[in-house]
């Protein structure tokens, strides 16, 4: 039964926001990456870019869609080269999170980005473990990692990009599917997610952000995965919103991302209340905040000013759904949830 926060003031939300425990589901690394690192980044290691400056890099964040925006995601990760990038493109991120009170962040990354430049997996893994460690001893954040397979290639070379990482095998939890979804359907890749779940590897996949309702169906029934990426065009199928909701599959919604890709026209216009009306587990993510307009507090106090229909209850929903639907350890699970529930009834 949802305890009655509904006599907090609206005015606590912004505190309230800040202070709540929350877990990041869905966080691109390399879509974290600032102007300003970049540039950093490409003078150590010798990398010329398209762009005189940081400014006109960041007059170059307009998108008209997904393709648009990954040409220059790709664009800003060939900055990347050694081990020590990694580290200090995950520290970043972390130090942000740190203040958007992340407790736990289970972080995405596309090896298939880096190793096709010659930068060894081994780089990309050691850099980004280092950042998850450092982020547990200096914040107290639980971080792990999830190895994505880009969708636009095969599943042939997703398979090579797996065994390519099972030396580290301890060091990621599970895989994801990202990258362009339209023409790529969650079937192309059955193959390889079944060879994750032999492994005991989690798996979830990006589905119903662009592509349809269908591909969040597939991901499910094919993939067998345990989160849905996106999933805000569920509602275009009734029979998958109650499928969703009886199940209490995740969506790792995105909606500052969800506006800048022209999902939605605009925040006001987005159908997270509906979602979580259904009683659907939503979740609120940033996706890749350093082109999309914001980390993951700025996603939840957007989120908030847009739709004055969501309250201290909705709240804290969503972030006790962050931190059920993370794959941390029950015991921290039970921990944060204790520290939310605390928090909320203090404000009560």
């Amino acid at each position: 039964m949802t305890p009655d926060f509904s006599r907090i003031p609206r005015s606590r939300l912004p505190e309230l926001l800040q202070r709540s425990p929350k877990a990041e589901l869905h966080i691109h690394i390399e879509g974290s990456l600032e102007p300003e690192l970049i540039f950093e980044l490409a003078q150590r290691n010798g990398v010329a870019l398209p762009y005189a400056s940081v400014a006109a890099l960041r007059a170059a964040y307009s998108f008209t869609d997904l393709q648009s925006f990954l040409d220059l995601y790709y664009a800003g990760a060939s900055v990347l080269q050694t081990e020590d990038d990694f580290l200090a493109m995950g520290m970043a991120y972390f130090e942000r999170a740190a203040a958007d009170g992340v407790v736990r962040a289970e972080l995405f990354f596309d090896p298939q980005t880096h190793t096709v430049r010659g930068v060894p997996m081994a780089a990309v893994i050691g850099g980004l473990r280092r950042a998850c460690q450092q982020a547990g001893s200096r914040w107290g954040i639980s971080a792990d990692l999830i190895l994505c397979f880009l969708r636009h290639l095969s599943e042939d070379e997703a398979m090579q990009t797996l065994e390519q990482a099972l030396p580290w095998r301890d060091h990621f939890i599970g895989v994801g599917l990202d990258s362009s979804e339209r023409g790529h359907p969650p079937e192309k890749f059955a193959r390889v997610f079944a060879r994750c779940g032999a492994l005991g590897l989690h798996r979830v996949a990006h589905a119903g952000e662009e592509g349809p309702a269908a591909y969040i169906s597939g991901a499910l029934d094919r993939l067998q995965v345990e989160r849905i990426d996106h999933g805000v065009r569920c509602t275009e199928d009734p029979e998958l919103v109650a499928r969703l909701a009886a199940q209490r599959t995740p969506l790792t919604v995105c909606p500052l991302s969800n506006v800048k890709l022209r999902v939605f026209p605009s925040l006001a216009q987005h159908n997270i209340a509906d979602l979580l009306q259904a009683g659907l587990c939503v979740t609120v993510n940033s996706d890749d905040p350093a082109y999309f307009g914001g980390y993951l507090l700025q996603n939840y106090t957007a989120l908030f000013d847009a739709l004055p229909q969501l309250g201290p209850v909705q709240a804290w929903q969503l972030a006790r759904n962050s931190l059920e639907a993370s794959f941390a350890p029950l015991e921290d699970r039970q921990r944060w949830l204790r520290q939310l529930d605390d928090l909320f009834a203090s404000a009560a």
